[in-house]
């Protein structure tokens, strides 16, 4: 079977070894009529109920989040991923990323609520759940008459999720499991109805997960709601459980497999996460576009000026990065999911392997995109000057709420480590072939290079040549730091960001090159101009970027000849033939987003 699906789907991680064709990935502007019906109704849902009320939101109005979750839930929209037979809509990963982008625009208190439901407070059950547990829960999970909360989280057990002393012990009778212990950072904690636990029982290497209805007279209780920096909204506490019986049907997949299910749960909320911040960042560019094109100083709108044309250039090329990236990641998902149910896996096991196999471009996608959503509401309160700080524009809220978006789903510090981490686990396992590309990127260092210009007439010829050396300089330094430090490369861990940023912005750059490449072919290149221009932009940021990294991880463990050829081989990976004009794509860019007034890609 899994010959199969390598004929007809790229394993994750690939991308860093095959080349990938443009007619291959999945874009924004492939969506079919009834997705792009689906993202207008769930905008015209926010805009109405979200954004319209987004005081209420800042004001702490927990019982506003939950009546929001309620429209939801009679809209279909918290059941996008559920499949049919359990009251949802049965809708493929592409469209349930769809839904989590646009709907998650407004205010990061509802977008954790919905997150946290949907997510890690439903889909456990419903890929991990046995037919009776799915048919008790997930129906009322999927309409909004119940919500869900997910408790992994304890004061001593954070990064470290399978060190939880929250323990589960078995009754005489055998009945029921009676649940101890504290947890934290709850999310719809104050509205929820079940809870997914997870918990040890006995001395058990890997924590058990456990479905736990909320009753208060058995024995749970809760702190007062967080005081937040920012997703002031979304209930947040903490939840102590005290000789919780919870029956033994509860159990949630088998005993020890607690740990399992909350890293793939995870896996999947980190693409969910990644779209959930795309939207903000659209919100944001088009609102600080409009007040630019607004504010006169100088007898001047500021849009006229550089220095704003230029950050406004920057956050919308890191917007349409993102999108490309976690679209094309998406649709991979769904192709690998269809092709093991092709192959007569059932839906469930499919959807979790489908996942599982891309947990490397998960843990990319949740980076980069929290990353750069922060960046953009930071250059959105900059645009709005000393109005950006007050409370009257929308800015600082969704600067204060951007921030969470870096720590939950894995802090990016972890998801950095996991990303090389699982790249190098796959290679070993023969999923993905390091050791061939990385031995001919050595060969080619101890050879003469060759001093032809090659023909760049085509469209994005030197720019796809400049990724295929970007690929070059990841093998370079993650090979090399392989083989100096082998199974203990885990414990160096600033070698292993460096090389996560190189493996992050080959992914995100030649995401965005492989959709605008695309969308020139079908388009023509003449329509599409300002998409070229941020193609190019984000290209020559991440050239940087990897330039640096490079630097910092060669010079770090390499000495001598050897530090000497590799600096030299990283000069040659990351030199252009032809500078871009930096200053003319970013104008090309701006002078479009400006006469639109909006966020238009």
């Amino acid at each position: 079977m899994a010959d199969t699906i390598e004929k007809n789907v790229t394993r994750g991680g690939q991308f860093l070894v095959k080349e990938t064709k443009c007619e291959d990935v999945f874009t924004p502007e492939d969506f079919s009529e009834e997705q792009l019906m689906m993202r207008d109704s769930v905008k015209e849902f926010v805009d109405k109920e979200l954004w319209a009320h987004k005081d209420r939101f800042e004001k702490k109005d927990y019982a506003y989040t939950e009546a929001s979750m309620r429209k939801a839930g009679e809209l279909g929209l918290l059941g996008v991923a559920v499949p049919e037979e359990y009251g949802g809509l049965g809708m493929g990963f592409v469209s349930t990323m769809l839904v989590c982008d646009y709907i998650s625009g407004a205010t990061g208190s509802f977008s954790t609520a919905f997150g946290a439901h949907t997510g890690i407070g439903t889909m456990p059950i419903t890929l991990y759940g046995t037919e009776e547990q799915k048919k008790k829960y997930v129906p009322k999970l999927a309409t909004g008459e119940w919500f869900g909360a997910y408790c992994l989280t304890e004061p001593g057990a954070g990064s470290d999720a399978n060190s939880g002393k929250t323990k589960a012990v078995l009754s005489e009778d055998g009945k029921y499991y009676s649940i101890t212990g504290q947890k934290m950072w709850i999310s719809n904690a104050g509205f929820c109805s079940v809870f997914i636990v997870f918990a040890r029982i006995g001395d058990d290497k890997n924590i058990t997960g456990f479905i736990v209805e909320n009753d208060p007279s058995n024995g749970i209780s809760m702190n007062e709601e967080e005081h937040k920096l920012g997703i002031r909204a979304s209930s947040t506490r903490q939840v102590f459980f005290n000789d919780t019986k919870v029956p033994v049907e509860n159990m949630l997949s088998e005993r020890g497999n607690g740990f399992k299910i909350a890293m793939n749960a995870l896996n999947v909320g980190r693409i969910k996460l990644a779209a959930a911040c795309l939207d903000a960042q659209r919100r944001v560019t088009s609102n600080a576009v409009k007040y630019a094109n607004e504010r006169i100083q100088f007898n001047t709108a500021i849009s006229s000026f550089g220095a704003i044309r230029s950050k406004l250039a920057e956050m919308a090329t890191n917007a349409y990065a993102g999108e490309s990236a976690s679209y094309r990641a998406a649709k991979d998902i769904e192709d690998r999911i269809a092709a093991r149910e092709a192959e007569g896996t059932s839906h469930q096991e499919a959807e979790l392997k489908g996942v599982e196999e891309y947990a490397i471009e998960c843990s990319i996608l949740k980076v980069a995109v929290s990353e750069d959503v922060q960046s953009c509401a930071d250059e959105g309160i900059q645009i709005f000057g000393g109005m950006g700080f007050s409370e009257d524009t929308p800015m600082e809220s969704a600067w204060r709420d951007a921030r969470i978006a870096r720590i939950y789903e894995g802090t990016n510090e972890i998801n950095r480590m996991l990303s090389v981490g699982m790249l190098i686990k796959k290679a070993m396992k023969g999923h993905v072939d390091l050791l061939g590309p990385a031995m001919k990127v050595q060969e080619e260092l101890m050879g003469i290079p060759s001093f032809d210009t090659p023909d760049f007439s085509e469209l994005f010829a030197e720019e796809k040549g400049i990724i295929a050396n970007l690929k070059k300089v990841f093998l370079m330094v993650a090979g090399s730091a392989v083989q100096k430090y082998g199974p203990d490369l885990d414990s160096h861990q600033q070698l292993l960001m460096a090389a996560s940023d190189i493996l992050i912005e080959v992914y995100m750059a030649e995401s965005t090159i492989l959709r605008t490449e695309k969308l020139a072919k079908n388009q023509g290149e003449a329509k599409v101009q300002e998409q070229i221009a941020m193609a190019k932009l984000y290209l020559y940021k991440a050239v940087d970027i990897v330039n640096s990294r490079g630097k910092e991880g060669i010079i770090s463990f390499a000495e001598g000849d050897e530090q000497r050829m590799m600096l030299m081989g990283l000069k040659r990976f990351t030199k252009y033939t032809n500078n871009p004009n930096v200053v003319a794509l970013r104008e090309t860019i701006t002078s479009k987003l400006v006469a639109e007034n909006e966020y238009c890609f």
